[in-house]
């Protein structure tokens, strides 16, 4: 007797939900796939226990016919394609027909559905790869499809999946990517009985962009519009200011099906060169236009993945696109006014000014006395001071003998030392210092905490918000106290004196990328959070200072360990020495 034979249906079945059904996140995406194409105008999606308890995806479209419902759930059953030159024109998000089945293997899976020209619908229910009958039901015109107790008779697949909260963070994900790529469509997530995303149908993708993320964010981006023939380009990205601390706000869509590519987004980074810190990530949306004959969605078992026939064309699309906005664009660093700060903000106000020297003075002065900033850079600050020109300061400052210290470009700081010439970055530096005196002061429990008077609202995706809930605790230690405004909205209560009129909501925000894109163990976690409140809080460049805050942050860098380099590990100041000028001027 021979050894090869072939595999019964339901080892079939099993061996794809391995492909296709990694955890209820992969259910999320395949059903809200399956309800697309069906041509809705609206899907709504309950999850229960971060969907290993219950995954339902109900939408209004077309619905399937009862004698479909069996061939449905069967293996590689499809509407989609015919022949096999149909996988070379892909225009539909599944097609493939192995989902359901794969589905119906690892769980118990109920379907109702009722077409438009029915006056009553049907229902098929398949548990662990036992098919039921197809019964008549009465029910809404659309699809129901319900996914009860994932992988429950699979003990050795549920025992990888993680805690019912991360699964709601990866499940959400996959809600907030459709829901990117189809904005005509009107959609809504719920938790455990709790509303966390309705979204109305929106003819402009702003408006979704808005609705997932905040209207602030999406007021601030930058729209991109290009073609290259038969390729078209469309979406926002965001300003070099706003950026991020992860790649989370980066999303790329090809015929309504987001997916990954390393070389799009190293354009994206190669486009951002220059105008954007290392390390730093840019927020991007992208939407591709491209002929079905020219891209091949088949790749991956979960088409998370997409091979483009030409993608050096798509490289050259998106960097020089980005790049003629830039120039187009005022990319300069502005930082909001205290008074003008908006309350209920994203990742940065929608109404940004340029600072005067009354709102430098004031920023500066709200910060602690225990950093050495207030108790003189405000109190010394001269009137008129950042009116006298650098050479004439210069000047002043070697008549009476003083260590000469000047801000060049609103950026730089030239001090004449011991050794010849020291150029300091303003921002770099701040940032050392106070996250230094943050970390001095909670190491020794003496970290000076604010109540706001007006707590200011922030709201967040629900992949967020379980992070701000999951670290709340680690927040509060360092003075930042956030608490649930019901839905994804939270309130920021509480911010370090240190942080002085920072907005504590954008300190949030950059906290939040830190703690998404860390590995770092617990013990860490307090360091990631003072790593983002120094970040956000400190001086940018662009921000003139008067002579006294000048001198006052160079005195400032004696006080603090490791002051040659920030945080981050760039370098706070370059030192060109007196036997290098006399190099450079052939004085040697």
């Amino acid at each position: 007797m021979g050894r090869i034979h072939k595999l019964p249906v339901s080892v079939v079945n099993r061996i794809a939900a391995g492909e296709v059904v990694e955890r209820p996140a992969s259910v999320v995406k395949e059903l809200l796939e399956n309800a697309i194409d069906a041509g809705p105008t609206r899907i709504d999606v309950a999850i229960e226990q971060g969907g290993i308890a219950l995954v339902r995806v109900v939408d209004d479209g077309g619905g399937i016919d009862p004698e479909d419902l069996s061939l449905a759930v069967s293996q590689h059953a499809t509407s989609k394609l015919r022949v096999a030159e149909d996988l070379e024109r892909i225009d539909t998000l599944g097609f493939r027909g192995e989902a359901l089945a794969s589905v119906g293997e690892v769980a118990r899976l109920v379907i109702r559905s009722r077409t438009r020209m029915a006056d009553s619908g049907a229902s098929i229910e398949v548990n662990g790869g036992r098919m039921g009958e197809v019964v008549p039901e009465g029910c809404s015109i659309g699809t129901t499809v319900e996914v009860h107790q994932l992988f429950g008779n699979v003990p050795a697949r549920r025992a990888f999946l993680r805690a019912p909260s991360t699964e709601w963070s990866h499940a959400s994900e996959a809600f907030v990517r459709t829901a990117l790529a189809h904005p005509a469509v009107a959609m809504s997530l719920t938790h455990n009985g709790r509303r966390l995303h309705d979204l109305p149908a929106a003819d402009r993708w702003a408006t979704r962009i808005g609705g997932l993320f905040g209207m602030p964010l999406a007021e601030r981006l930058l729209e991109i519009d290009a073609t290259d023939g038969e390729i078209g380009l469309h979406g926002f990205v965001g300003r070099p200011e706003d950026d991020m601390a992860s790649t989370r706000l980066q999303h790329l869509f090809v015929g309504g099906r987001p997916f990954r590519d390393r070389s799009i987004l190293h354009a994206v980074q190669e486009a951002y060169r220059g105008v954007l810190l290392s390390g730093r990530q840019p927020i991007v949306f992208l939407r591709f236009e491209v002929p079905p004959d020219m891209v091949d969605v088949n790749v991956h078992p979960a088409k998370i993945e997409v091979r483009f026939r030409e993608p050096s064309r798509l490289y050259r699309l998106v960097l020089s696109a980005l790049r003629t906005k830039f120039l187009a664009s005022d990319l300069g660093t502005r930082l909001a006014p205290p008074a003008l700060q908006i309350a209920q903000t994203s990742l940065q106000s929608s109404q940004v000014m340029p600072l005067s020297e009354g709102d430098v003075a004031a920023w500066f002065g709200s910060s602690a006395a225990s950093s050495g900033w207030q108790s003189t850079a405000a109190g010394n600050r001269s009137a008129g001071s950042a009116d006298v020109p650098a050479w004439e300061r210069v000047e002043q400052a070697a008549s009476v003998g003083q260590e000469m210290a000047v801000q060049m470009h609103d950026r730089y700081i030239v001090v004449e030392s011991a050794l010849g010439i020291e150029v300091i970055d303003q921002h770099a530096l701040h940032e050392r210092v106070l996250y230094e005196g943050l970390k001095d002061s909670l190491a020794r429990g003496s970290l000076e905490v604010q109540s706001l008077l007006i707590p200011e609202t922030l709201d967040l995706t629900p992949a967020e918000l379980e992070i701000i809930t999951a670290h709340a605790e680690t927040l509060a230690q360092a003075g930042m106290r956030v608490e649930p405004f019901g839905g994804a909205t939270v309130i920021v209560t509480s911010k370090p004196v240190l942080v002085g009129n920072a907005s504590a909501a954008d300190i949030v925000r950059e906290v939040i990328g830190r703690l998404t894109a860390s590995v770092a163990g617990s013990g860490m976690l307090v360091d990631e959070v003072l790593h983002g409140l120094a970040c956000r809080a400190a001086i940018k460049a662009g921000d003139p200072l008067s002579q006294a805050e000048v001198d006052t942050l160079v005195q400032d860098r004696r006080r603090v360990q490791d002051s040659h380099h920030c945080p981050h590990g760039r370098p706070t100041s370059l030192t060109l020495s007196r036997q290098d000028l006399d190099r450079q001027f052939l004085r040697t």
